[in-house]
C-alpha cells in the first residue's frame, strides 16, 4: 500500500497536467474498480475544470468547478501514466514497474490542452468517487481522520492527548488514522527508530519530551521522503510515461540483521510481526 510520501509524489507529478485544466474527454473502460464508479461518472466529469489537486491522508483530492470533488485512492497497485503533447514522463525510481498491459488501463482523462492521464490498476484495489465539495469532510472516507502529520495541528500536545491512558503500543496507535492521517507501516517504523522509542511500549507511558522527539521524527522522515520524490520528479524522465513510486533508503525498515544507524548505538535491527505487519526496530536503543 502506498504511503503518504508516495501519494504526495504522485500528486506532484499529476498537478502540472491536471490542476487548472478542463477535462475535454473522460473514458471509463469498465464500470468499477474496487467499488463501482459513481453513477454518471463520465458525464459529470466531461467539461469540468479541475481547480487544484490536493492530498488528504492517502487520497488525491481534485475539487471541480461544478461543486463536486473527484477523489482517487491508489489502493495497492494503482498507477498513473502521463502523456503530454511534448512527450511522456516517468517521474520516480520504482520499486514496482507500472504494468503496460492495456487491459489494465481502466480510466483515461484527457485535458483541453492535450494532456492525457491514464489510470492503470492490475488488481483493481484502487477506487474513485465524486463527492459534493461542501460535504467532503463528512463523507465516510474522510470523517474522523486525524490531522495531517506535516500540519501545525500535529504536535506533541495532540499525541499526549491521544495517547493518554492507552496501553496499546505506540506503533499501533500511530497507524490509527483517527489519531494521525496518512501514516503507514514503513514510515512509522522509521520515525520510531529515529526517536528511539520502542514500537511495543504502551503509548500512555511515553513522556512529553519523547513525544516531542517522535513528532519531529515523523515530520523529518516524511519531509525527507517527499523531498527525495520531488528531486526525482525533476531529474528523471523516460519514454514510457509510467508514474509510480520510488524507493527510499530506509534506516530501519527492511534492514533486519543490519547495524542500527542511530549515533552511538551498537544494536542490530530486528523484525517482529505485529498485527500482521512486519515491525523493524532496534531492541538496544528503542526503549
Amino acid at each position: 500500500m502506498p504511503e503518504l510520501p508516495e501519494v504526495e509524489t504522485v500528486r506532484r507529478g499529476l498537478e502540472p497536467v491536471l490542476a487548472g485544466r478542463r477535462l475535454a474527454r473522460v473514458e471509463a473502460r469498465r464500470p468499477d474498480l474496487r467499488f463501482p464508479l459513481p453513477e454518471g461518472f463520465v458525464q459529470r466529469l466531461t467539461g469540468a475544470r479541475i481547480l487544484k489537486l490536493d492530498r488528504r491522508a492517502k487520497y488525491l483530492v481534485a475539487p471541480l468547478d461544478r461543486g463536486q470533488t473527484l477523489v482517487m485512492h491508489l489502493g495497492m497497485s494503482g498507477r498513473f501514466e502521463i502523456a503530454r503533447p511534448e512527450g511522456a514522463e516517468r517521474p520516480g525510481e520504482f520499486v514496482y514497474a507500472a504494468d503496460p498491459d492495456p487491459k489494465h488501463a481502466h480510466v483515461v482523462f484527457e485535458t483541453e490542452d492535450g494532456g492525457r492521464v491514464t489510470y492503470y490498476d492490475p488488481r483493481r484495489f484502487g477506487y474513485m468517487g465524486l463527492i459534493d465539495t461542501e460535504a467532503l469532510a463528512d463523507h465516510p472516507w474522510f470523517a474522523g481522520l486525524g490531522p495531517e502529520p506535516l500540519s501545525d495541528g500535529f504536535d506533541a500536545g495532540h499525541l499526549a492527548r491521544a495517547f493518554a491512558g492507552r496501553v496499546q503500543g505506540a506503533k499501533t496507535l500511530l497507524l490509527d488514522q483517527r489519531i494521525v492521517a496518512g501514516l503507514g507501516n514503513i514510515y512509522v517504523c522509521e520515525a520510531l527508530n529515529r526517536a528511539r522509542i520502542s514500537p511495543f511500549k504502551p503509548a500512555g507511558e511515553i513522556g512529553k519530551a519523547k513525544l516531542a522527539s517522535l513528532v519531529q521524527a515523523i515530520k523529518d522522515v516524511l519531509a525527507e521522503a517527499i523531498a527525495q520524490g520531488g528531486s526525482t520528479l525533476r531529474d528523471y524522465a523516460a519514454a514510457d510515461g509510467a508514474l509510480g513510486y520510488f524507493q527510499h533508503r530506509f534506516r530501519a525498515y527492511g534492514r533486519e540483521g543490519q547495524p542500527c544507524a542511530n549515533t552511538g548505538c551498537r544494536g542490530v535491527i530486528a523484525r517482529k510481526v505485529q498485527g500482521g505487519r512486519s515491525t523493524f526496530y532496534c531492541p538496544v536503543c528503542q526503549k
